[in-house]
Order: C-alpha cells, then structure tokens, then sequence
C-alpha cells in the first residue's frame, strides 16, 4: 500500500485510514470494489472500471457520492502523490453501518494505491494449472467483497499446484474466482455467457477477436479444447495447460493465445503512447 489514500472524502496518509467495525462491509461481507493497473503514470482502461464500479454501486444500492469525472480526478492525484508508474488502485464502496446491521446505508469509499504482482514470465511461457469445483458466484456480474469461498479454497488449490480455479455446475462452466475463462477448438473462440463478471480485459478481448461466440460452453468442451486462456486486470492473457490432472491440447501454449496475448501488449502500448 502507498503512502496515501482517499478515505470518504478526502486524501489522507494510508495507515490512517478506517471502517467501523460494524459496517455491514465487515459483518455481512456487504460491498463493491474494482482494481486496475497504471502503466507509465496512465490508468489503464479507466473509463471502464469507472463505470462498472458506478454500476455496482447502483445494482448493490450502494450510494455513490462521487461523479465519474471526480472519481476520475480523485484517481489522477493519487497517481501522482504516489509516484504510481507502474501499480494497482483498488477502489472499495463499504455497505455501511446500519441500523439493523444488515440494510445497506451510506457506506464509506476508499481508493489505494498498490505495488502489483503479476504471474511470473515462466507462467506466460508454459501456462498455468486450474483446479475445477462446483460453485456458481453469487450475484457474478457485480465485482463484490465477498470472496470468501475462493479464499478458503486456495489452500487446496495452492496444495494441488494450480494458480486457481475454474468454476463449473451442473456440467456447465463460468468463470475463475478473479478471471474470465475462453476456449478454442477448431480455431474458434469462445467463452461463456452466464453467471460471469464481465471482465475489462475480456472485453479488450473480444475487440481484438470480434469473431469470439459468447455461448454456454460446458466442462468436457474446456476439456476437449486445443487452447484454453485465462483474462483478467493482473493477469491480462494467462495461458492455461492443464485442469486438473488432464493437459489442454498438446500441454503447451497454442498459436491463437500466443497470437492474442502479442495483440493485447501492442494494444496496451498504443494506449500509452496516444494519452
């Protein structure tokens, strides 16, 4: 965490900041939050996450005191108190204290800069392992606080040698616990359409393949598919190679991924140098 924050309406040292411990955010695990990346002082995709957090609050009934172009400028001065070249802003809307302990009210919002981790260069080379499990999200397309499942289940993942998850039910697949899942087989694309967050990579995705069917894809079509890939802010395009103990087409990373992660990066620097 950087030296300073946002905390509920002003920029204030980070170890300051607060929640009160009977905000509904803590003791129902009640809110919103996003995280994005900078690069070269540039926050990537901004526009985006900023309307998918507003999304949040609204469809969470979380009230937002905040416009877009003020967030928006809450978020360029702390890139630039922080000296953020290169790092992460997770914004976080709390549910709020309650007089019921259990209503949402008026939350508070705070905005952090971070250092960032991405996977390591040998994970982009050789791709990952996911573990598959049972488990739908629940309300997917809100990116919430409550991650306490793909938590405690990291352990076993972490055990098991995966980089995570891939959630599946009823034979039907949905996403990762933090990432977007896309499939190829016979040189089509295709990734699914329920019970998913509708990723900012992803979307940057499907623009650089705007061929990809968005369809129900089931665990034996990942399975039985020649390349599999993984999208997310952290991420961005992760090779993945086996799920569980069966290999994705040959066990190496295919020509499409390749191909889509060299478009992706050239995207991400065109966006750089044009701001």
């Amino acid at each position: 965490m950087k030296a300073f924050c946002f905390a509920i309406d002003k920029v204030i040292p980070s170890h300051l900041a607060s929640v009160h411990p009977m905000d509904i955010g803590l003791i129902r695990g009640y809110g919103i939050f996003d995280f994005f990346r900078t690069s070269h002082y540039q926050p990537l995709f901004l526009s985006d996450y900023l309307d998918r957090f507003i999304r949040s609050a609204a469809k969470t009934h979380l009230y937002l005191p905040y416009t877009k172009n003020e967030l928006a400028q809450i978020i360029h001065d702390l890139i630039q108190r922080n000296d953020l070249e290169f790092g992460g802003i997770r914004m976080l809307l709390t549910g709020g204290v309650s007089d019921n302990h259990f209503t949402p009210t008026q939350g508070s919002l705070f905005i952090f800069c971070e250092d960032l981790d991405f996977p390591s260069p040998s994970k982009y080379e050789y791709g990952v392992k996911l573990l598959s499990i049972e488990h739908v999200r629940a309300i997917a397309d809100i990116k919430t606080t409550n991650y306490a499942f793909p938590v405690w289940h990291s352990a076993i993942w972490k055990k098991e040698g995966a980089e995570d998850v891939l959630y599946h039910s009823n034979g039907i697949i949905s996403e990762s616990s933090r990432s977007n899942i896309f499939v190829i087989k016979n040189n089509k694309i295709s990734t699914p359409d329920k019970h998913i967050l509708h990723g900012i990579t992803r979307k940057r995705v499907l623009e650089l393949a705007p061929e990809t069917e968005i369809k129900e894809l089931s665990l034996k079509d990942v399975l039985d598919a020649e390349e599999v890939f993984m999208t997310s802010t952290t991420k961005k395009i992760l090779p993945v190679t086996q799920i569980d103990d069966r290999k994705i087409g040959d066990g190496k990373i295919g020509p499409i991924t390749g191909k889509l992660m060299e478009k992706f990066f050239e995207m991400e620097k065109s966006m750089i140098l044009s701001a």
